[in-house]
């Protein structure tokens, strides 16, 4: 049994605090929100009025909350939870944040002799609630260790992605592809719907295709992330198809925004003598024009 202050009980933190109760472990909790704070009992957890109240002798402080600055206040703040953080104990941070602000909070922490690391999480509140999160985690391997029950508890993979800042910056460029695949996603329901297609058969043509699977689990790893650009499908006949469906989508009235920015990459694999070389090749092409860009 270990003793954790847990900070911040929302959609996620909420059922990650009562798994870690339920495991045996003795927690003091704190959230700003009241009724957050009363969905546990006095008899669950030990409620306390602050982050720094909450690390009172633990041997973790879990921090799970909305925004940069409302982590940055409940570690280092005023009565932030470094007040009362014991040396020895770890810090481990769950939330979305921005890395600049890991790194200063995990600083300061380091000059009390305070371990830390960066364990942002994957997947959704019901894989919350039964222990099968996606554990990112960031930080010296050591400390990865020292912290694996507890994150075993949390998640049924674990990720060990690099030194600290690692986690959340692996969050973030997952969250980059949720967020542009769900406008994506949103475009070519609509797209479908708009051309005459109904919406249910839409979308089990897409389920069963490549690009409704996603290319990150179809086609980049046999091809471009295997080395492999032979052709199965051109970049050249990527441009000629993205062309026609924008002459469709302009005839029927959408702009297809994400559409007209991808034709203007595709467009530009001839410039990099790119244009015969699998579609997957458009990951170098990218690469090409990020160092076209740096070079100029």
């Amino acid at each position: 049994m270990k003793k954790i202050a847990f900070i911040g009980l929302g959609t996620m933190g909420f059922p990650i605090a009562k798994r870690l109760i339920s495991s045996g472990h003795q927690l003091s909790v704190y959230d700003v929100s009241k009724k957050a704070m009363s969905k546990f009992s006095k008899d669950e957890a030990r409620l306390s009025n602050s982050a720094e109240d909450a690390a009172i002798d633990v041997d973790y402080c879990i921090t799970m909350l909305p925004k940069s600055e409302d982590v940055h206040d409940a570690i280092l703040g005023r009565k932030g939870a470094i007040n009362n953080l014991k040396k020895n104990s770890m810090v481990i941070e769950m939330s979305t944040i921005l890395p600049d602000v890991t790194h200063s909070i995990h600083q300061k922490l380091s000059d009390n002799n305070i371990y830390m690391i960066d364990a942002p999480v994957g997947r959704t509140p019901n894989e919350a609630v039964s222990g099968e999160l996606l554990v990112i985690a960031g930080g010296e391997a050591k400390h990865i260790e020292i912290a694996k029950p507890i994150l075993e508890i949390i998640g049924n993979e674990i990720i060990h992605v690099g030194s600290l800042g690692s986690g959340i910056k692996m969050k973030l460029v997952n969250n980059y592809m949720s967020m542009v695949g769900m406008v994506m996603t949103a475009e070519t329901i609509s797209f479908a719907k708009k051309v005459g297609i109904e919406q249910d058969k839409a979308v089990k043509v897409l389920q069963g295709t490549a690009a409704g699977k996603g290319q990150i689990n179809v086609n980049f790893p046999k091809k471009v992330l295997a080395g492999d650009l032979t052709p199965d499908f051109p970049l050249k006949m990527g441009l000629k198809d993205i062309s026609l469906a924008l002459q469709l989508g302009t005839e029927t009235g959408l702009s297809l925004n994400l559409g007209r920015i991808s034709k203007e990459y595709f467009a530009l694999a001839k410039k990099f003598d790119r244009q015969d070389q699998d579609c997957t090749a458009m990951l170098h092409l990218v690469e090409d024009i990020a160092n076209l860009k740096k070079e100029k």
